[in-house]
């Protein structure tokens, strides 16, 4: 068009956050949006790349020295980056909203985009039969520097050691930092984390932030953890660290199957960590573990006919029990075999409390979700977003937790953008 003047491109020759390109005398001054990104795990690295990928003037801050920490935490023993089931039934593990919100979520950003999204910086992943997809190398610190070094060649720019201390909402944003640091942003997403594994940065300091601002937060829990139970001298002498195989464990209306570790604080394993939020309910909690899941008391006396007496050893053989299950079993003295039979089916384990919120793999709790609209962004504050495990959500190990981050990175990161615009 006649007369149209050039679009301006941006040097970072000063504060990323603040800098403008001035043009001659009576021309126009074009600035940029500024989006400032707290928090350099998963979601807050996703949403660094939708934004910049968008067009927007990206800085994400971190409270610690290096991103990414607790995502190389998680990758040590094999990155589980998301699940291969359908994105129907991907969406029912998840708690805080309905599975119609997640499913949406999932639109957004699926396992498949995951994926697809690894491929594109040079890592494959494979599938197993539990659904569980995993990266070909297993682990998290390929994917991540080269990640990071895409991040910063489509610009966006990193300050570690920058640990948030203030919002001050208003045009524009401020943002202010625990070594004094003070920057101002057209929108601020916040991806803080939750409050497992607090050495990694994931502390959950950042709830005086909300309470400032009059936002409500929901306090934080373990979740994916151990739970403790006072087991007698002689069952961790026969039993600790043997597992419960092939079981199916229940907690109020809720059960999952899987295999249970017996520790000496109390019982550590995937369907613990899917009932978390059902135990959290209850005033006494406890669990009913069914050790032989594949039959049914009638079947399980009829192997044991011709037994007489040391019901409780007969049963190693007749009914394949491990270790773990032999001394559940022998806690009590057995005058029959029928009685025997409803103990396995419905051994219950009475539960002191979970383990600290330190040793969670993930925890439940954080910025609750009334406080949001459908697309992450803040009802009260419209330039603020959130995204990742500091929202009020859980889900259970299996590569549910990273597709969660991500996904939500992704939703309020676009969100965000068209703020902006």
């Amino acid at each position: 068009m006649a007369g149209a003047k050039p679009l301006v491109s941006w040097a970072f020759d000063c504060d990323p956050l603040s800098c403008l390109e001035t043009l001659g005398a009576g021309q126009v001054i074009f600035e940029a949006k500024r989006i400032a990104i707290v928090g350099g795990g998963p979601a807050g690295l996703r949403a660094a790349e939708v934004c910049a990928a968008a067009g927007m003037k990206v800085v994400l801050f971190d409270a610690e020295r290096s991103v990414g920490r607790k995502f190389l935490v998680a990758g040590k023993g094999g990155l589980n980056l998301t699940n291969a089931e359908p994105r129907e039934i991907i969406a029912n593990r998840y708690s805080g909203k309905t599975s119609d919100f997640w499913r949406g979520v999932l639109e957004v950003f699926d396992s498949g985009d995951l994926r697809e999204w690894a491929l594109e910086l040079g890592f494959e992943t494979f599938a197993t039969k539990s659904g569980r997809v995993y990266l070909k190398d297993l682990k998290a610190a390929g994917l991540l520097r080269r990640w990071v070094a895409r991040l910063r060649e489509i610009g966006v720019v990193f300050q570690t050691n920058h640990r948030l201390v203030d919002l001050k909402p208003g045009g524009p944003f401020q943002l202010v930092f625990e070594n004094g640091a003070r920057t101002e942003a057209d929108a601020v997403i916040l991806a803080l984390g939750g409050g497992s594994w607090p050495e990694t940065g994931s502390d959950g300091r950042w709830f005086p932030l909300f309470e400032k601002l009059g936002l409500a937060t929901r306090p934080l829990a373990p979740a994916n953890c151990g739970w403790e139970h006072d087991w007698p001298p002689e069952v961790l002498q026969a039993a600790e660290g043997k597992p419960l195989k092939n079981i199916r464990v229940t907690a109020g209306e809720k059960s999952a199957s899987g295999e249970l570790i017996l520790t000496r604080y109390g019982l550590e394993g995937g369907p613990l960590y899917a009932l978390g939020s059902a135990l959290r309910t209850m005033d006494a909690p406890a669990i009913s573990i069914d050790l032989k899941p594949a039959h049914s008391v009638d079947q399980l006396v009829a192997k044991m006919e011709s037994v007489r007496r040391s019901f409780a050893s007969d049963a190693r053989l007749r009914w394949k029990l491990g270790d773990a299950a032999c001394a559940l079993l022998a806690r009590k003295e057995w005058k029959d075999a029928p009685s025997l039979a409803r103990e396995a089916k419905n051994c219950v384990i009475t539960l002191k409390g979970p383990r600290p919120i330190a040793e969670a793999i993930s925890s439940a709790g954080g910025f609750r979700w009334e406080e949001l609209t459908e697309d992450l962004m803040v009802k009260k504050i419209p330039e603020l977003f959130v995204a990742g495990e500091m929202i009020d959500w859980e889900a259970p190990t299996g590569g549910f937790l990273l597709q969660a981050c991500f996904a939500t990175g992704t939703l309020a990161a676009q969100t965000a953008c068209k703020f902006c615009r």
